[in-house]
C-alpha cells in the first residue's frame, strides 16, 4: 500500500506530516512511502533526507497521491478554489486522510471528504483517554507553542525576565501571568519560572489549580459551585456563566494591570475562544506590556488581539496575535507530529494484510473518524450535514 505525505500549502505553515525517522517505520509496516518534493523544507528536512531514508520523492501533489490508499497531512488538503493546487481532488477514492483537518473552522469539509468517497480521520477531535496519549497531536503541538509563546514574549519584552543584581542597581523580576492552564499554559508557566520571572495563572478548570501551583506559580481565580464542573469528561474547560464571567472580568481588572507579560491560552473546543481581556484592561496595562494570544487562530482571549498580527496599542502594550504558533517552532513540532500520526497507524495496522483496520466500535476511531464508505460518520458532523442537505 502507497502512503503519500503532502507539501503543506496553507499560509504560515512549515510542518510536515513525516519525518526521514517515522518514514522508516511506515516503511518497516510493509508501506511504500511517496514524499511530495519541498514537503519538509520549512522543517528543515531536505528531500534527500527522505529518500536516503526510503521514500520516493514525487515531483508534484497528483504525483505523490497516485494510487496512495492512506495520506498524512498537517492540515486540511486545499479544495477547489482554495488555492494554487487542489489537493483534496486528488486523493484517491477509498483512501485514509489522516491530519489535522479543522473542522471546526469549516465543517463543509467533512461532507466534501465524503462526497469524494475519503475515509477522514481529524486528529484534533481524539478522545483524551490513557490509550490515546502518544497520539494527542493537540497536546504535542500545544506544548510546543506554549514554550514559544514565552520565548517570543521575551523577545518583545523591554527588559529583563529574571531579577538581577548587579553594581549598577537591581533589575526586578518580570511578572508573567498566564491565562488557561491546559497543556500549552503549564508548559509557559514553566518556561517562564525557568527564564526567572515571577508567574501566577488562572483557569477554571478545579485540577487546575494545583497543577499551578506545582510548578511554582501563584493561582489566581474565582472559586464557586460552578467551578467544580468546569470541565468536560475530555479534559476541556466548559463556557461558563454569565455571572462567572462578570466575577472574572472584575478579578482579571485587578490583576491584568499589575502584569508585565500576559500569556493568553485559554479555548474551548469547538468555540470562539472567551474574551477575557478586555480593551478596558489592556488601556490599564504599563507601557512596555506584552500580551502573547495563543488563542488568536479562535478569535483571541483579548478583545484588541487582531489574528495574524502585532498590535501596538496608543498606551505602549505589543500584541502578538500569530497564527499556528506550533508552527513558528517546525522543526521540533514536525518531529513530534508525525510521531503522532506515526503511533495512530500503527495501533490500528493490521501486519498479516499490510493495510489499516480502524473497528468502527473502537473509542478512538469513534472519535476521530469524520467519514467513512462516502458517508459522514462522526455523530457531532453528521447531523449537521444532515440538515444542510
Amino acid at each position: 500500500m502507497r502512503l503519500a505525505v503532502l507539501k503543506e500549502r496553507r499560509p504560515g505553515e512549515a510542518r510536515v506530516a513525516a519525518t526521514p525517522e517515522t518514514v522508516k517505520k511506515l516503511i518497516g509496516l510493509g508501506l511504500t512511502v511517496a514524499v511530495e518534493a519541498g514537503a519538509g523544507e520549512g522543517a528543515s528536512i531536505p528531500d534527500a533526507d527522505y529518500a536516503a531514508a526510503g521514500a520516493e520523492i514525487a515531483p508534484d501533489p497528483a504525483a505523490a497521491l497516485a494510487g496512495a490508499g492512506i495520506v498524512f497531512c498537517v492540515r486540511a488538503p486545499l479544495g477547489p478554489g482554495e488555492g494554487e493546487v487542489d489537493q483534496l481532488s486528488a486523493i484517491p477514492r477509498g483512501a485514509l486522510l489522516v491530519g489535522t483537518l479543522n473542522v471546526w473552522e469549516d465543517p463543509g469539509r467533512v461532507k466534501a471528504y465524503a462526497e469524494r468517497g475519503i475515509d477522514a480521520c481529524a486528529m484534533e477531535l481524539l478522545p483524551r483517554i490513557t490509550r490515546a496519549q502518544s497520539m494527542d497531536v493537540l497536546s504535542s503541538q500545544a506544548n510546543l507553542a506554549g514554550y514559544r509563546a514565552v520565548i517570543e514574549a521575551a523577545m518583545e519584552y523591554g527588559r529583563s525576565f529574571p531579577m538581577m543584581m548587579t553594581a549598577a542597581g537591581t533589575v526586578a523580576p518580570a511578572s508573567v501571568f498566564v491565562l488557561g492552564a491546559g497543556v500549552a499554559g503549564l508548559q509557559a508557566i514553566a518556561t517562564a519560572r525557568r527564564l526567572g520571572a515571577r508567574v501566577s495563572a488562572t483557569d477554571v478548570r478545579p485540577a487546575a489549580k494545583e497543577e499551578i501551583r506545582s510548578l511554582g506559580a501563584t493561582f489566581v481565580g474565582v472559586e464557586t459551585e460552578e467551578t467544580k464542573a468546569a470541565q468536560t469528561a475530555g479534559g476541556y474547560a466548559k463556557e461558563m456563566s454569565e455571572e462567572f464571567r462578570r466575577r472574572q472580568a472584575e478579578l482579571m481588572a485587578e490583576t491584568v494591570k499589575k502584569q508585565d507579560i500576559l500569556i493568553c491560552t485559554a479555548l474551548t473546543m469547538g468555540r470562539t475562544a472567551p474574551k477575557i481581556i478586555s480593551a478596558e484592561m489592556v488601556a490599564a496595562m504599563k507601557p512596555g506590556s506584552v500580551i502573547v494570544d495563543i488563542a488568536a487562530d479562535a478569535g483571541g482571549n483579548c478583545a484588541l488581539t487582531k489574528p495574524g498580527e502585532r498590535v501596538v496599542t496608543p498606551n505602549g502594550v505589543s500584541i502578538l496575535g500569530w497564527r499556528n504558533w506550533p508552527g513558528r517552532i517546525p522543526v521540533a513540532a514536525s518531529a513530534l507530529y508525525a510521531r503522532n500520526l506515526l503511533t495512530f497507524l500503527t495501533a490500528f495496522w493490521d501486519r498479516e494484510a499490510k493495510r489499516p483496520n480502524l473497528k468502527p466500535e473502537d473509542e478512538i476511531v469513534q472519535g476521530v473518524a469524520l467519514t467513512r464508505g462516502g458517508a459522514v460518520v462522526h455523530p457531532q458532523f453528521a447531523d449537521k450535514t444532515a440538515a444542510a442537505a
